[in-house]
């Protein structure tokens, strides 16, 4: 994007980053803000822009300037990109040095064997497509968004480093990769000069995955950092379906999350660990953000928000003392592994 005479709406605030913590990607250099927005969920066509743009800029002041997206985030796919897109032409040109802008390829998003999976014409095709989408010449994270065992990984990997050699993407990370296949995705990156900067799993309280299968271990060997989503599982580490279901909520209308999960077993555990939330003056929502920021192998856990107020609450879960040993033993006691998911 040439840089020039802006039609400057938005003054971010000043003091964004004395906010939250940033955190170091890994063995790069490379720092996140702690907490990133995610735009996975509710920066479609289906929700008003003026609410989203509200969040995104609310969203930069706070100090979260990574701000992560996908090809396939919408609906329709591509709509959150372009949302984005204004956003950033209308309000955060004069600072998109100051901007992290993430982006995946590799879902399906049409029936074309091109837009999906992990080749060369793919996923750089993809990327092409989503800098038109930003309106921005480069991301600053490019991520495969899902393994594809059907194609070789090493074409995968030069589709990535190709991406930065091209002056597309400044760093590369890969999604939901399994970590055998992420430690051999590092090493291919690491031999072609383009070293993976950030993995995506999902993380939770009720999805212990990362710790179960020794991602976190790799990880810490292979110098990547952690991007975790789903940290508040959905919805389920909060305190919205404690009584059931209300009117409304994203269990009612959600392909991510079932109504059938939020059972007997479900609101034991989750009614005692929103009480421990309590006793520490915090919310549930406040302690599933600390639980998984406590681990030195995450560098950011990604949040989604349907309202300012969202924001800043979860980013107030910063401010709250380290969960101490007894605390933990208990969240271990009832956060079981799986709960209200579909593993």
């Amino acid at each position: 994007m040439a840089h020039g005479v802006f039609d400057k709406t938005h003054a971010a605030a000043e003091d964004r980053y004395e906010r939250l913590a940033y955190r170091r990607a890994g063995n790069s250099g490379l720092d996140l803000p702690a907490l990133s927005l995610g735009l996975w969920q509710k920066f479609g066509t289906d929700y008003s822009y003026a609410t989203q743009r509200e969040i995104i800029l609310h969203a930069f002041d706070l100090g979260l300037a990574h701000f992560d997206n996908a090809d396939r985030y919408g609906p329709p796919h591509r709509a959150a990109q372009q949302v984005f897109g204004r956003v950033l032409a209308k309000d955060l040109a004069p600072y998109r040095d100051e901007l992290v802008l993430s982006t995946k390829a590799g879902n399906p998003i049409g029936p074309s064997p091109y837009l999906k999976g992990g080749s060369r014409k793919s996923l750089l095709n993809s990327l092409d497509h989503s800098l038109r989408d930003l309106g921005t010449d480069y991301v600053d994270v490019f991520y495969h968004h899902r393994a594809d065992p059907t194609t070789p990984l090493e074409e995968t990997v030069g589709a990535l480093a190709g991406a930065v050699q091209q002056g597309k993407a400044l760093y590369v990370g890969v999604s939901n990769y399994e970590p055998e296949r992420a430690h051999e995705a590092a090493e291919l990156l690491r031999q072609a000069g383009v070293p993976l900067l950030v993995h995506q799993p999902r993380y939770s309280i009720f999805d212990r995955t990362p710790e179960l299968n020794g991602l976190l271990s790799v990880a810490a060997d292979d110098g990547f950092g952690l991007v975790v989503y789903s940290p508040l599982a959905q919805g389920l580490l909060t305190d919205k379906y404690l009584e059931g279901i209300p009117e409304g909520a994203r269990a009612q209308n959600s392909a991510f999350l079932s109504p059938d999960v939020i059972d007997d077993d479900y609101r034991k555990r989750a009614s005692a660990l929103n009480d421990l939330a309590r006793e520490r003056g915090q919310s549930l929502a406040q302690l599933a953000l600390q639980w998984v920021l406590r681990r030195p192998e995450v560098t950011s856990a990604l949040i989604g928000a349907s309202s300012t107020a969202q924001l800043d609450h979860n980013v107030q879960a910063l401010a709250f003392p380290p969960l101490t040993d007894e605390e933990l033993r208990l969240i271990d006691e009832h956060g079981v592994h799986g709960t209200g998911l579909k593993i």
